[in-house]
């Protein structure tokens, strides 16, 4: 069972460093000379990469880029508390109940990052020919995935201990 609890732990862990990428790092669409993130835009010019803000109009709409920083900072957050929570249970909650809470912390993130990704998917760089999804995109897809498989593992684990 300890080896078990490592290899959730260690999921849990390596779903958070996934979302704290993809949250943070600038590369959810990128092209040649330029990458962009739900924060800020990075163009190369003359071989310098220069800050500049997010375009704004009709082809990027501030409420769904809110909503998908929103929904990213979330899923950072319930994860880092569900790690806190898993910790926590283990040594104060009988047997039966220790998991229900991080699992729930976990699908709470899941949700979150499924939403972020969503949204960044249907709404941004629809009419853009030349480009493609950059690798905190894809981590953000990916941690959705490890997010959910951790969250289900609580609640079989749950059923497990008790």
């Amino acid at each position: 069972m300890l080896i078990l609890l490592a290899a959730v732990f260690t999921l849990h862990i390596i779903g958070i460093i996934l979302l704290l990428v993809a949250t943070i790092d600038n590369a959810w669409w990128a092209t040649n000379n330029m990458v962009t993130d739900v924060w800020a835009r990075w163009i190369q010019q003359d071989g310098v990469w220069n800050y500049t803000d997010l375009p704004t109009g009709s082809h990027y709409p501030q409420n769904y880029l809110q909503a998908v920083q929103a929904s990213s900072v979330l899923a950072c957050i319930f994860s880092i508390l569900g790690i806190f929570v898993f910790v926590a249970q283990l040594f104060t909650l009988n047997k039966g109940q220790r998991f229900t809470i991080s699992g729930i912390f976990q699908l709470l993130a899941c949700l979150c990052i499924m939403i972020a990704a969503s949204i960044y998917t249907d709404r941004f760089h629809i009419d853009e020919k030349f480009g493609w999804y950059g690798h905190s995109f894809i981590l953000a897809w990916i941690s959705f995935a490890l997010t959910f498989i951790s969250s289900i593992i609580y609640f079989v684990l749950r059923k497990k201990t008790a």
